[in-house]
């Protein structure tokens, strides 16, 4: 078999499962019910390893500046990094120096933590990192220890504030403030834990935390936020970019590979594209023939993918760069809680 047949039989098998993952986790699949065993003792596993940092049986960082982290209880991609990059946006216009910490997944670096550049390469530091690092123009660390991460960002960065991306369960790192993430459609679907279902704690955790905010339509006590797609960029031309209206009543391909392909799909036919859906597993390391359609269409791609897929892209493969909108309620609780913290008091 040749290694072309290879990675394309390989992308089939993951599609697949994620596909069945897809119908066990926000469906009505009777797997659900054979794997809620496990789920029972993976829920007993992670009550026992907070536990376990609560009576400092582990031991957790606590860095010299204030940390936010923003996270979820639910596997996949909910809308963190849109809602990281406003953060950071928003932090600097507030006065502060603020840095990112991520896991960097998807990177193999030999060492870490790894600074990250808008020229990183994503096969070493991941993608989502430098799309954070381009969008925000602040200093950003990944590892899998976000506490050295921290630490690098204090000691080489005067960083006086810090965001965690994706680390609502990384207790090794002690936190300030607890953003968590949900998403709007899909919310904790069945409601189990791994495996049987999407959640990495109970759905309960989102009790504990200081803020909530909704991908979507907003529930009672939480903050919706809204994605605005406002320009396509081209991939290998970034000094390009062109109006939406260019593709308006158009047929394009669409290709993400993305927690939830459909999200990004149904946006841009809320433009007035024609798409056609490419849905890729989360983080998929992107080759050329991955692009080519044979048909002469556009491609539109998210930023996350676009950044893999640079050095290759063809004049016609455009990305659609993602800002997160937020209520002005929102930037006042962010505020307050700030506020509150340079004066000593709790934040919740």
């Amino acid at each position: 078999m040749s290694s072309g047949h290879a990675q394309s039989l390989r992308l089939k098998v993951r599609l697949a499962l994620d596909r069945f993952t897809s119908e066990v986790w926000y469906g009505k699949h009777p797997a659900a019910m054979a794997l809620t065993p496990l789920s029972m003792l993976f829920r007993l596993v992670i009550d026992i390893r907070r536990s376990a940092y609560r009576n400092n049986v582990f031991s957790s960082y606590r860095p010299d500046a204030p940390v936010i982290v923003v996270g979820n209880v639910t596997v996949g991609g909910t809308g963190k990094t849109p809602l990281v990059i406003w953060l950071a946006g928003y932090l600097k216009a507030m006065g502060f120096n603020p840095g990112v910490i991520a896991r960097g997944y998807g990177g193999h670096a030999r060492h870490w933590p790894q600074q990250v550049r808008p020229d990183s390469d994503p096969r070493t530091v991941g993608d989502e990192a430098i799309v954070i690092s381009r969008r925000t123009k602040c200093p950003v660390a990944v590892g899998p220890d976000r506490g050295e991460c921290a630490r690098a960002l204090l000691e080489h960065a005067g960083c006086d504030i810090l965001i965690s991306d994706d680390g609502l369960q990384h207790y090794a790192l002690e936190r300030d403030i607890e953003i968590a993430v949900i998403d709007g459609v899909r919310r904790y679907g069945n409601g189990k834990c791994l495996p049987a279902g999407p959640l990495r704690e109970p759905a309960s955790r989102n009790k504990e935390v200081d803020i909530i905010v909704t991908n979507g339509i907003a529930g009672r006590g939480e903050f919706a936020m809204k994605y605005v797609l406002t320009h396509l960029v081209s991939v290998a031309r970034a000094d390009r970019a062109i109006g939406f209206e260019t593709f308006a009543e158009e047929t394009v391909h669409a290709v993400a590979g993305i927690g939830n392909p459909e999200r990004f799909f149904a946006s841009l036919r809320a433009k007035g594209l024609k798409v056609i859906p490419h849905g890729f597993p989360d983080h998929h390391a992107f080759t050329p023939e991955d692009l080519e359609f044979g048909d002469g269409l556009p491609v539109i791609m998210t930023e996350k993918d676009a950044v893999k897929c640079e050095l290759f892209a063809s004049a016609n493969c455009w990305m659609a760069p993602v800002t997160a909108e937020l209520p002005e309620v929102f930037a006042s609780r962010v505020e307050a809680m700030l506020n509150r913290m340079k004066n000593g008091q709790a934040t919740s």
